[in-house]
């Protein structure tokens, strides 16, 4: 391979060879390295463009006079360079983000040549800041000669750990997706009220810490919806299907209350109908009735209320409220726009605004209602007795065409898509058609976007479940038009990412869960511990590697940790034990040997798995013994998670019910009813909230759970 081409990739963070999942190296092709380079904003076409790549590169890092941004960890010195003219003195200072001046800054030993810069000689210099400093979002000042300049300092917790108010006890949860958990009076998908319903059930009742919801991220405004919560159009704005209508304070002053009864009646008898969760029908619905309320006059509290949320959110609710309406006039797919309206700082997009008014408004005033709604479900949480309350999760990335890559196309990358390579149970790879982060100009901007985005996910909630967390260490890069095999890794600054999320978390009072499943390199594991932020185990996935393959026994799983038995990406566990996931994949392609060798792996697994837990007295073994039931291994596989020293255990709401049927089968889109499916129970008939709450199939599993984390009394 060109050895330029090799030094460039170096030098903006990508793989130019990778492990893969059978522990094969795989040296990445030279056209995705131009690709992903191209991506970067790097022309690498022929040698003279490589050369002259390498030069601008150079030039750029001598000319800034302190880093993009210096990320440091309290308790810890933390070093940073300053350019400045050869010989010129480099004055050093810190400002708080409370206004207090802090300097006590120590010069280290640099012994970096000066570089010509146009004729000025440009030196470098290594201060240190302090470990004392205290946690937040500073400003580092530069002073050299007549030119002053500052960057961002970021001061991140050494440690998060879980919240002080959970102590050393342990907790457990619900974990379940909102859409298909539907009570008698939702609009044929699951909402907010639901939401809490199910939280003070299960904290009041069962002693639940915690509800683990799938990604509430905003989807596009018009029909089609995208099903897919982990495809969003915004991550940092919420989707208005999940509000409950009647819960608006509005509500009870509007006068056209039967006209909101009668489309609420309507979109209830056609979900009766359908076995698939339809959003088109429940939002269409859901959007006339909100219309109606939107105009009705709000009280002067109200009015107060609503301006202090629309100055707390400033540029972004703007821009996120005019893509909406703009999608609405123009299709949800902004690079058919015409080309005056595809930036968002355009003036043809404010003269849009202005003409559009009402429009741009009921979409901003949608996010009031649903920030007042997630308020409201945090807090009677809370009150039921949980420690943790509402549990978020947070996509990967959003949707190419979507308001986010609409409002931060200068910080997301072009001409690529994030995905994961190929792995055992994906063995084609994946491609998640998402633009991920640049990671140079993410540091140009200070990390803005990506701190404003963790606060918003945390603002009501206890918790956060970051959907491939090693994301933020390094992530997956596709060539547009090429096959998942055929990307390569792109590293990011995981000290500033991290970092930040544990700072945003810390400062909410909040506990922080990677899911670390996949292809990992295994100190970024090493690294989150380290760092106080939780892993993921799934059950089915924990194997011993340092004995015969067999199950991880359960003294040996993490303790930073939540562990679960099944995810959403498999069936729920009565579905898993009969093989559904393997038949699945076989009817749809997905396997790369013949599905009997697939079968017959599975089939020894799960047999390892009730040896297992017929060893440690779970169920019961030996000639003759009557084969459990699928409720009386479901139980003893979750009481099992109980004999881990994991902080966290999660109970998937689909197990407690009985559910068969997966919510999402990786791999594919409309070839399986992805992110449709209801709640049902074992024989395929949905359940509705009200049913889960006199359940005794589901109490018996979450009073199993309480009795696992509540501390015997003598």
């Amino acid at each position: 391979m060109d050895a330029g081409l090799v030094d460039l990739a170096n030098r903006f963070g990508v793989a130019t060879a990778y492990t893969d999942w059978t522990g094969r190296t795989v040296d990445v092709p030279e056209s995705t390295l131009v690709s992903v380079l191209a991506a970067l904003g790097v022309d690498v076409g022929s040698p003279e463009l490589r050369a002259a790549a390498v030069a601008d590169q150079e030039r750029a890092y001598w000319a800034r006079p302190l880093p993009p941004a210096v990320v440091g960890r309290a308790g810890t010195d933390t070093t940073f360079w300053v350019h400045v003219t050869h010989g010129a003195d480099a004055h050093v200072w810190v400002r708080l983000e409370d206004g207090t001046v802090r300097t006590g800054t120590r010069q280290l030993d640099n012994f970096t040549p000066p570089f010509d810069l146009d004729g000025r000689l440009v030196g470098e210099a290594t201060f240190a800041l302090p470990g004392d400093l205290p946690l937040g979002y500073h400003r580092l000042h530069l002073r050299s000669g007549d030119t002053e300049t500052s960057t961002a300092l970021i001061v991140t917790p050494r440690w998060l750990g879980v919240p002080a108010r959970l102590g050393n006890r342990r907790a457990w949860g619900l974990a379940t997706q909102l859409y298909s958990v539907r009570s008698a009076r939702s609009w044929g998908v699951g909402d907010l009220t639901d939401l809490t319903d199910l939280a003070v059930w299960s904290g009041a009742q069962h002693g639940a810490g915690y509800v683990l919801v799938n990604p509430l991220h905003a989807a596009e405004p018009t029909t089609p919806m995208e099903p897919s919560p982990y495809l969003p159009t915004s991550r940092r704005f919420v989707n208005p299907i999940y509000l409950r209508v009647e819960a608006i304070p509005e509500y009870a002053d509007l006068t056209k209350r039967s006209k909101v009864r009668e489309l609420r009646d309507e979109v209830r008898k056609r979900a009766r109908k359908h076995d698939s969760i339809d959003r088109d029908a429940s939002w269409s619905a859901k959007r006339k009735a909100l219309k109606l309320i939107h105009r009705v006059e709000r009280t002067a509290g109200r009015e107060l209320a609503y301006q202090a949320f629309r100055t707390r959110e400033g540029k972004a609710l703007d821009d996120f409220a005019a893509w909406c309406a703009l999608a609405e006039r123009h299709g949800a797919d902004w690079h058919q726009w015409p080309e005056a309206l595809r930036h968002p700082d355009s003036p043809a997009v404010a003269r849009f605004a202005d003409k559009y008014a009402e429009a741009v408004d009921f979409h901003r005033w949608l996010q009031w209602q649903l920030d007042d709604q997630l308020a409201g479900a945090q807090s009677a949480a809370v009150r039921a007795g949980m420690a943790l309350g509402i549990m978020a999760d947070l996509a990967v990335g959003v949707h190419p065409n979507g308001a986010d890559a609409w409002a931060l196309q200068d910080i997301l990358a072009l001409g690529v898509t994030a995905g994961a390579p190929p792995d055992e149970y994906n063995q084609l790879g994946q491609d998640w058609s998402q633009p991920p982060w640049r990671p140079d100009q993410l540091a140009e901007a200070e990390y803005q976007p990506f701190r404003a985005l963790i606060q918003a996910v945390l603002r009501h909630a206890g918790g956060v479940r970051i959907d491939h967390i090693i994301g933020l260490f390094r992530l997956w890069w596709i060539p547009q038009g090429a096959l998942p095999t055929e990307g390569t890794y792109v590293r990011y600054d995981h000290e500033a990412m991290i970092g930040i999320v544990a700072l945003e978390a810390h400062r909410a009072g909040a506990v922080v869960v990677g899911e670390d499943l996949g292809t990992v390199e295994p100190w970024v594991r090493d690294y989150l511990a380290e760092r106080g932020l939780l892993g993921t185990s799934i059950l089915w996935f924990e194997t011993d590697h340092q004995g015969a393959g067999g199950p991880l026994p359960a003294e040996r799983w993490r303790e930073y940790c939540l562990s679960s038995v099944t995810t959403h990406d498999l069936p729920p566990t009565a579905g898993y034990l009969a093989g559904d996931h393997v038949q699945l994949r076989e009817s749809l392609g997905l396997l790369t040997r013949p599905v009997e060798e697939e079968l017959a792996s599975d089939n020894a697994a799960k047999a390892a798995w009730i040896a297992e837990l017929q060893r440690v007295g779970l169920l019961p073994g030996g000639p003759g013994i009557e084969e459990p039931t699928p409720e009386q291994t479901i139980l003893a596989l979750y009481r099992y998670l109980g004999r881990t020293p994991s902080r966290l255990l999660s109970v998937a709401l689909t197990d407690a019910v009985g559910d068969r049927r997966a919510q999402n089968q990786p791999g594919t889109i409309d070839e399986y009813p992805n992110w449709r499916v209801p709640l049902t129970d074992s024989r395929g008939k949905p359940v509705l909230l009200e049913k889960i709450f006199d359940d005794p199939n589901a109490a018996a599993l979450c009073e199993a759970m309480h009795s696992i984390v509540t501390p015997r009394t003598t």
